[in-house]
């Protein structure tokens, strides 16, 4: 059964979401944070939803702000405010009653899975599909120095994800990712954590992943596709990644002890 909703975070926006909940009750429920550019009903998170839900499992999946059928313009978007939007989400669904709750993110909502599980002692277990840790370093290292520079004077981006029409987004953004670098906070992170990644990732550096791997001091593992690409255009590659995530949150969402 799929409820569609709407709620706020701190500052009053309005935030678009869909709980889907299994044919029977449950009290396990995974909170799903989609990628830059993208929305909550993205492949990987209807996948997820579909696969979550045939073992038992509710989901709950929002739209970040500017994004979706969220408020705001996109270009207003920062990690501290997607951050305080994830908190948000959680709070309504504990209020709910789900006491068994795992957090995944994709991309970008990975780092903010990793900002927000940092801060709580509510979360079970993390799941991160290419997890951006340092989102910083990897727009210096996609764009330069020199698209940096027209970033600031034109309050505009390339389209990371392939469109041909620039981005709106303040140079804010920038400004805020180099405060919002999550190898430090990963080191308060003691929940079982996977990490899944490309080997031929085009957007995320490897380093990240692995380094991210070492910061963390709980159960992990960090699980390299050799030939998955950012968005994992391969199916195989697409079903490795869907189905490692689903398991691990099967697992930890069925066994961890609160």
């Amino acid at each position: 059964m799929e409820e569609t909703l709407t709620f706020s975070d701190r500052h009053g926006h309005g935030i678009a979401a869909i709980l889907t909940t299994p044919d029977g009750p449950t009290t396990r429920l995974a909170v799903l944070c989609h990628g830059f550019l993208s929305g909550k009903d993205s492949t990987t998170n209807r996948t997820l939803t579909h696969l979550l839900n045939e073992r038992g499992l509710a989901t709950f999946r929002f739209d970040f702000f500017g994004q979706g059928d969220s408020d705001g313009p996109f270009d207003k978007i920062t990690t501290t405010l997607a951050v305080q939007q994830t908190h948000a989400a959680l709070d309504l669904v504990t209020a709910r009653g789900y006491d068994r709750i795992g957090l995944v993110g994709s991309s970008f909502g990975g780092l903010v899975a990793i900002l927000t599980a940092a801060q709580r002692r509510d979360i079970v277990c993390l799941a991160l599909k290419c997890p951006v840790v340092d989102f910083a370093e990897e727009l210096r290292l996609t764009f330069g120095l020199e698209e940096l520079a027209r970033w600031q004077s034109t309050g505009t981006i390339p389209n990371i994800m392939g469109g041909p029409d620039r981005v709106r987004l303040r140079y804010d953004f920038y400004e805020d990712c180099l405060r919002q670098i999550a190898y430090g906070p990963a080191e308060q992170i003691t929940v079982a954590t996977l990490i899944v990644q490309g080997e031929k990732d085009e957007c995320v550096p490897l380093h990240q992943s692995r380094r991210l791997h070492d910061a963390l001091r709980g159960p992990k593992r960090l699980d390299l596709l050799p030939n998955a690409d950012h968005q994992f255009t391969r199916g195989e590659d697409f079903h490795q990644m869907t189905t490692a995530i689903s398991d691990w949150l099967f697992t930890h969402l069925n066994s961890a002890v609160r």
